[in-house]
């Protein structure tokens, strides 16, 4: 594997590595790039203009000019990848983060108090990030939101940086009591634009789902972790209690059963059904950092052409689906999915390294869930994202599964690095591009006008929608700023 994948080095941007590690097997850069590209396409979607571009470039059941939820349109967009790609990557995250530790045989215990952790520092951003947005504290934020929205930005730095192993222990107690003690200070500070004060159950309902799912699901993996037939069989009984839970009954009663709604409900580990295909993904991936360690550079024919499946699974199916040409995307998915099957089954002069047949199981998977999708696409009146359908659970899972592959391919079997370098900065600092978007990118571009500015020579739809590229990639570059200075926001 070339230096910069394993041992002390990472991806180098501006000529600084952006991940150090003593452990190659704790990350893959192809699933941080599906990461950063879920984030990123995140931070566009919510910065460009509203109510006048086409259909496809929001999300389906919320179409311009008006952007009224209707949930009986049925077909999916680009937007509607964003959260299923982030849920994927997550759930693929699971077993490259826990595996080495029960490998090396630490206490159960242990490692189950760091999985609530984490469930309790997402929850909480999950409820700052809320409370820090200058639009949630008035519907026209003038300089007291945009500064207030600002301060609490930098101060997730001193409350979930990852501080250097070198630092007295003194010096990490004042940073962490000067991060979360001007955390609680900005809440109590805060005024919603109804006059409400901080209320947990005003949060992100994306990074709530994220919080219930990661604990769940990490459990799950280390019950399962040996037995994937087990790990299948939770997702057919939770498919049982989805169909039951609007019978009057248990079912019913587990579904919704909540230890308090501002925490989350059963309903929300519906969700599961991305994350345990991404399990299975990350499954794959320790395999594959052995398998690729030892290989050389460089990417067969076949690969390159299985490369391209990815991409073009993706474009047929939001567009067929969306126009409603179930019949046409599911022909060709599958004309798409037995090409690339056959590809990697030639073994004709041309023997198979481990890694490609790593790669073969992926794209397995794959096929998989997205046929499994394609067959619930008819059911719950086509495939949607709200409310969410079993169709849009699976067909995104699967397209999941093809675009690591596509990532895999270009940047960990071929090492292609040029055009990845922000993505991958990106998937390993995504907090920051997450809470930037509303609390960091817009406080500076009103307070200094320069948003203003940009915004009147940027009016028409789609220079809006390159405004809304430019200040993406303004983002993007921040998160990588941080992250070669090892600023690493972490739950």
């Amino acid at each position: 594997m070339d230096s910069r994948l394993r041992g002390n080095d990472g991806v180098k941007f501006n000529n600084v590595d952006l991940f150090k590690t003593n452990n190659p097997m704790s990350r893959s850069l192809a699933l941080d790039a599906l990461r950063g590209i879920a984030i990123l396409l995140m931070v566009f979607s919510s910065r460009i203009p509203f109510g006048v571009l086409p259909e496809w470039m929001y999300h389906a059941q919320v179409a311009p000019p008006l952007h009224i939820f209707d949930g009986t349109v049925p077909g999916i967009t680009w937007v509607d990848l964003v959260f299923p790609y982030f849920l994927f990557a997550m759930g693929a995250a699971i077993p490259l983060a826990l595996h080495a530790r029960l490998e090396k045989g630490e206490a159960f215990l242990k490692i189950a108090a760091s999985i609530f952790k984490r469930g309790a520092l997402l929850f909480f951003f999950a409820v700052y990030v809320m409370h820090i947005r200058p639009t949630v504290m008035s519907a026209t934020p003038g300089f007291y939101e945009y500064a207030l929205s600002f301060v609490g930005f930098m101060l997730l730095f001193p409350m979930l940086v990852k501080l250097p192993e070198h630092w007295a222990i003194n010096r990490k107690i004042i940073t962490r009591a000067i991060g979360w003690g001007g955390a609680i200070a900005v809440l109590i500070l805060f005024r919603a634009k109804d006059g409400k004060l901080f209320d947990l159950a005003r949060s992100d309902i994306i990074i709530l789902v994220l919080a219930n799912v990661a604990v769940t699901g990490s459990f799950i993996w280390i019950a399962t972790r040996k037995r994937l037939d087990i790990r299948i069989g939770i997702l057919a009984f939770l498919f049982a209690l989805r169909l039951t839970q609007s019978i009057p009954g248990w079912g019913q009663w587990l579904w919704n059963l909540s230890p308090a709604p501002w925490i989350g409900t059963v309903y929300f580990q519906q969700y599961l059904f991305i994350i345990i295909p991404g399990t299975i993904a990350g499954d794959l991936l320790l395999k594959f950092a052995k398998a690729a360690s030892t290989a050389p550079a460089n990417a067969s024919h076949r690969l390159w052409a299985i490369c391209a499946a990815g991409p073009l699974l993706t474009l047929w199916l939001l567009f067929l689906l969306k126009e409603r040409f179930v019949i046409a995307a599911t022909v060709g998915a599958i004309i798409i999915c037995v090409g690339g099957w056959a590809l990697l089954h030639q073994t004709k002069n041309q023997p198979k390294t481990e890694a490609e047949k790593i790669i073969r199981s992926l794209f397995g998977w794959g096929i998989f869930w997205l046929l499994l999708g394609l067959a619930f696409e008819p059911y719950e009146g086509g495939i949607k994202k709200d409310r969410a359908t079993m169709s849009y659970y699976f067909v995104t899972s699967g397209l999941a599964f093809f675009t690591l592959i596509t990532l895999m391919i270009a940047i960990d079997i071929a090492r292609i690095r040029r055009g990845f370098g922000l993505m991958i900065a990106t998937g390993q600092n995504p907090l920051v591009a997450y809470a930037g978007v509303q609390s960091f990118l817009p406080p500076i571009l009103a307070v200094t006008g320069i948003g203003a500015w940009i915004q009147s020579f940027t009016m028409t739809p789609w220079a809006g929608a390159a405004r809304g590229a430019f200040y993406t990639g303004l983002l993007a570059y921040v998160g990588a700023w941080c992250s070669k200075r090892g600023l690493f926001l972490r739950t």
